[in-house]
């Protein structure tokens, strides 16, 4: 680790939060937002499922693009051209909406969206190695959590909620328009600031040769799958979530759709307050006790109950698609107790790849570990809408109920080390 100078860099606090908040914000736009948007334009459950899961795509491929980002230029420089190229891809979303063909050239800029926010996840995490000390690591590592979640809010939360409010005064692409057109706007800003106020630190530069860095890339890919217990690990990692990767395409389209064919009938602002805002408080909180608890009994104490805690509240989606409640309140009741409980339970599923990835190459193994997760988002999601579109939301939800099983099934496979570090 290089040596961090008070004197010439900058207080973390100048740029740990917008930092954080630059992550957060693309990603939550092209995995939940944009969803949104698309019912809101009429596009089809079947559509909106398959690409918005194909998003994933640059997350899945995430370990594999990371040696560009270290051997061309700095984390610095990623950092802040990437933040240009989320601008650039929020501003092209913007301006296709009100064409005829809004949703071709949207898809085309949201996928710019996803490949430039995977790539400053990349180099964002390791500049956040690089421009601090193994001190202010650990100091700021719950700040830089806060703030990602705050960024939830913000494109989650405030921005849907934003559209929703004009959509009520002005037509439905103006109004969307000016909700991701203000995002563009903010990370303009962003990358301007962060050139100026992002430190320099003397360990930040790209890698040394090219062929060697590549053979290194390659003997850790190739020590990753020679590890202990990979098939288990890979089926875990690809089937533990096969329920939730359904549910996230087609929550809010289910909240959106009108009564008749089955939904909540929610307008765009009350979907952005209850997924936005409840819920993503839920989420965190369920997040911050799963870690206290685990981290005095233990994984294996708590993967039973984790996994239950994450499965069995997606049963609220069949009451409501069941009951169609009217009440605001008993909906984002419900919601609650769902991101409640996933927050509860992905805890495990966390720890688990920590746990797995602990060893020679730990954060590349890790990374390794994150792109199987992806994947395994990616590929039941594409079929989601098809099946709903050909079921019904309430067959739906009693499907991913049913593909809740694998979970606890896996339970039986996977091995879990009895020693593990707090």
């Amino acid at each position: 680790m290089g040596h961090i100078n008070d004197k010439t860099n900058p207080n973390p606090w100048y740029w740990i939060p917008s930092l954080y908040l630059a992550e957060g914000i693309p990603y939550v736009m092209v995995m939940t937002v944009a969803g949104i948007l698309f019912k809101r334009f009429g596009v089809s459950n079947t559509d909106i499922a398959l690409y918005t899961s194909w998003w994933y795509l640059p997350w899945v491929i995430k370990p594999l693009w990371s040696p560009v980002v270290d051997l061309f230029k700095t984390k610095r420089w990623w950092i802040t051209t990437m933040q240009f190229f989320i601008g650039i891809g929020l501003a092209g979303v913007a301006l296709s909406l009100p064409g005829d063909d809004f949703f071709r050239y949207s898809l085309v800029f949201f996928w710019l969206l996803a490949f430039s926010s995977a790539t400053h996840d990349t180099a964002a995490d390791g500049f956040y190695m690089y421009g601090l000390t193994p001190r202010q690591q650990a100091y700021f590592v719950g700040i830089r959590s806060t703030f990602y979640r705050l960024a939830l809010i913000i494109g989650q939360g405030l921005a849907v909620m934003l559209a929703g409010t004009l959509e009520k005064r002005l037509p439905l692409a103006t109004a969307w328009s000016i909700a991701i057109g203000s995002l563009s706007i903010l990370f303009f800003l962003f990358a301007i600031y962060h050139i100026f106020i992002l430190p320099k630190p003397s360990d930040d530069k790209k890698a040394g040769q090219s062929r060697a860095f590549f053979q290194d890339f390659i003997d850790t890919f190739v020590s990753f799958f020679k590890k202990e217990h990979i098939g288990q690990a890979l089926c875990f990692m690809l089937l533990f979530r096969l329920a939730e990767s359904q549910l996230l395409k087609l929550a809010s389209p289910f909240m959106l759709d009108s009564r008749t064919v089955g939904g909540l009938g929610l307008d765009t602002s009350e979907v952005g307050f209850i997924y936005g805002t409840i819920g993503i408080i839920a989420l965190a909180a369920g997040g911050i006790l799963g870690g206290i608890v685990t981290a005095r009994k233990g994984l294996k104490y708590w993967l039973l109950g984790m996994t239950i805690a994450m499965n069995i509240p997606n049963l609220v989606y069949v009451y409501l698609a069941y009951a169609q409640p009217e009440n605001l309140l008993l909906i984002s009741s419900c919601v609650a107790v769902e991101q409640f409980g996933y927050g509860f339970g992905f805890t495990a599923y966390m720890l688990y790849l920590i746990l797995f990835s602990a060893g020679e190459h730990k954060t590349a193994h890790y990374a390794l570990c994150t792109g199987f997760m992806a994947l395994g988002l990616m590929l039941p999601g594409m079929g989601s809408g098809y099946i709903q579109e050909h079921t019904s939301y309430l067959t739906f939800f009693l499907w991913v109920m049913f593909c809740t099983i694998p979970s606890f099934l896996l339970l039986h496979f996977i091995k879990i080390p009895e020693n593990q570090p707090s």
